[in-house]
């Protein structure tokens, strides 16, 4: 089965120049899409060329409301109205909750939920003129599972999560449809940046009990674009009566779909 409804749509995407992103920029560009892309500008500067074909990239920091707002209102004047979201905008903290200080909560909560806020108001009032749209935003298994000394990324998943659905609920009225992709460890430079070494696959793959960890029944990691898979799909006319709902893509780490 061919996945459709891409072809000409004017695509949005967050979080695009690395990892899970970047894989979404090249299957939506494949598929036909208008890509407009945004990352912080440090992520940027590193972009690889053969990215910068057919698609348009800015600098866009999520966490900034009026920042997010502007750039999306560029978008649908630089690729037409915008038919398709995709929000991968994130940051990893692996810090005990015990030692955490407010200011780095804060900071968490900040790219992870209020970003996901920005681009979900954004991109939903953008959709609503056209009484059209699909949003998939990244979270995480980790918004569903306990983590040892991953208490504020976890939570911070947690609450996108919800406020996904309800933007979802929101919105339905409107034919827009929100959803949620959560991967488990995924082989990008957010997973590997916590190894020591390049063996780090293997304890992760097989899990820990003593930090309350199940391995991955699958026996393998996750790639960028497994994850991105699942968002295509997710985005295509192939699940154009699913919303509200959270795919886990982890291999099956969290024993739950």
């Amino acid at each position: 089965m061919q996945l459709s409804g891409f072809s000409g749509k004017g695509a949005f995407v967050t979080g695009a120049a690395g990892g899970i992103g970047q894989a979404l920029v090249v299957s939506l560009r494949q598929a036909g899409a208008k890509v407009f892309a945004t990352d912080l500008p440090q992520a940027l500067a590193s972009l690889p060329p053969e990215l910068a074909k057919d698609v348009i990239w800015r600098p866009l920091d999520v966490g900034d409301p009026s920042a997010a707002s502007e750039t999306i209102a560029e978008a649908g004047r630089m690729v037409g109205p915008i038919g398709l979201g995709a929000h991968a905008a994130g940051v990893l903290s692996t810090q005990p909750l015990l030692s955490m200080s407010g200011d780095e909560w804060h900071d968490i909560f900040q790219t992870n939920t209020a970003g996901a806020f920005h681009v979900l108001r954004g991109l939903g009032q953008h959709m609503s003129a056209q009484n059209a749209g699909a949003i998939v935003v990244i979270g995480s298994n980790a918004g569903g599972i306990p983590r040892m000394n991953m208490g504020g990324y976890a939570a911070s998943k947690a609450a996108t999560a919800m406020l996904t659905r309800c933007f979802g609920l929101e919105l339905a009225s409107r034919n827009i449809r929100c959803n949620l992709v959560a991967p488990g460890s995924t082989l990008t430079p957010m997973q590997t940046g916590m190894w020591g070494d390049d063996t780090g696959a293997g304890p992760v793959i097989a899990g820990d009990l003593a930090s309350f960890r199940t391995g991955i029944p699958l026996g393998k990691l996750a790639t960028a674009q497994d994850i991105a898979n699942a968002v295509m799909f997710l985005l295509s006319d192939m699940a154009g009566h699913i919303t509200m709902t959270d795919l886990y893509v982890d291999g099956g780490a969290t024993l739950r779909g």
